[in-house]
C-alpha cells in the first residue's frame, strides 16, 4: 500500500503536469467567449452581405457587411479589454452596520 501512495505523489519528477488544460480557447488573438461572438458577428456580416445584395445592390451591401464587421470588433475588442470574466463591479461607499469576530 505505501508503494501506490508512493507512486502517487505529485511531487515525483516522473509526473506529468499539463498546464494548458485550464486555459481558455485562444485563436486568433481571441479568448474564451470571444471566439463565438466574433463567429457570430462574422455570420452577421455575412447574412447582411446576402440579403443587401438582393435589395440593394452589391455597393449597399458591401457598406453593410463591414459596417457590422466593424461594429462587431469593436465590441469584441472593447469587452475583452476589460477582461475574460467580466463581473460587476458595485460602485459606492458600503457601510456594514455589524461584522463577524471570529
Amino acid at each position: 500500500m505505501a508503494e501506490i501512495r508512493d507512486n502517487l505523489n505529485t511531487s515525483d519528477p516522473e509526473y506529468h503536469v499539463y498546464r494548458g488544460l485550464q486555459k481558455p480557447l485562444e485563436a486568433f488573438g481571441l479568448r474564451g467567449r470571444y471566439i463565438y461572438w466574433a463567429a457570430a458577428a462574422v455570420g452577421c456580416a455575412l447574412l447582411s452581405l446576402l440579403i443587401g445584395y438582393i435589395a440593394f445592390g452589391f455597393l449597399i451591401s458591401l457598406c453593410l457587411a463591414l459596417t457590422f464587421l466593424a461594429v462587431g470588433a469593436g465590441f469584441i475588442f472593447y469587452k475583452q479589454h476589460k477582461g475574460l470574466h467580466t463581473k460587476k463591479v458595485p460602485k459606492g461607499v458600503f457601510i456594514f452596520y455589524k461584522s463577524r469576530d471570529f
